[in-house]
């Protein structure tokens, strides 16, 4: 794929939630200048592929990758997805693009906050924990409520977040595990090989 202005990475996201917690980080100048991103809100995870293929054909982008849930066990509909996309691209590859949170992306968000391991994907579940650890009564992702939660993204939060998905599985099939962290330190980096090495396999 050819790049526009500087390396143009989309990514998929799969709800609100999801791009809200993008866009947030890329308002704290904490990833490389190398890198332009442009996120894509597919609302549903049912969607995630049609408007992957559709954005990897449009060859704009130096990379397309995905941002979503794993959902609760057995989780189907995100293996599903990732079955999608290695067959749309005929190898094995969905590992290389699919950034997860297991068993939800409020997993990574709250670990901004605190070192906690959700086991639930339910919001009305994971509410009392937004509570407790942010603030936000009966969480629901209202517009509003995304709002106040986002704003209390911070750079200096950044790196507690960090470390605490350090400490997480990094495999899918784990619950309260994430691969977010492998991605955020390529994302900091202005060595930007690893986007070829993924087209190059392609």
């Amino acid at each position: 794929m050819r790049a526009i202005k500087g390396r143009r990475i989309c990514i998929i996201c799969e709800g609100y939630e999801e791009v809200d917690y993008i866009t947030a980080l890329i308002g704290k100048a904490i990833f490389s200048n190398k890198y332009e991103f442009i996120t894509v809100n597919a609302k549903s995870i049912n969607t995630i592929v049609s408007r992957y293929q559709d954005k990897y054909q449009s060859n704009s982008y130096d990379l397309v990758l995905i941002f979503c849930d794993t959902d609760k066990s057995p989780s189907e509909k995100y293996y599903e997805l990732k079955q999608k996309i290695n067959d749309f691209h005929d190898v094995e590859i969905a590992d290389s693009i699919v950034i997860f949170g297991n068993p939800c992306t409020m997993q990574i968000i709250l670990s901004h906050f605190s070192n906690i391991k959700l086991t639930s994907q339910s919001k009305s579940i994971n509410a009392q924990y937004i509570k407790q650890h942010i603030g936000i009564e009966n969480y629901s992702a209202s517009k509003e409520q995304r709002n106040e939660l986002f704003s209390k993204i911070k750079r200096e939060n950044y790196e507690l977040m960090k470390k605490n998905i350090s400490k997480l599985a990094t495999d899918d099939s784990i619950t309260s595990s994430t691969n977010f962290l492998q991605f955020l330190d390529k994302f900091e980096s202005d060595d930007d090989n690893w986007i070829d090495e993924i087209n190059n396999r392609l």
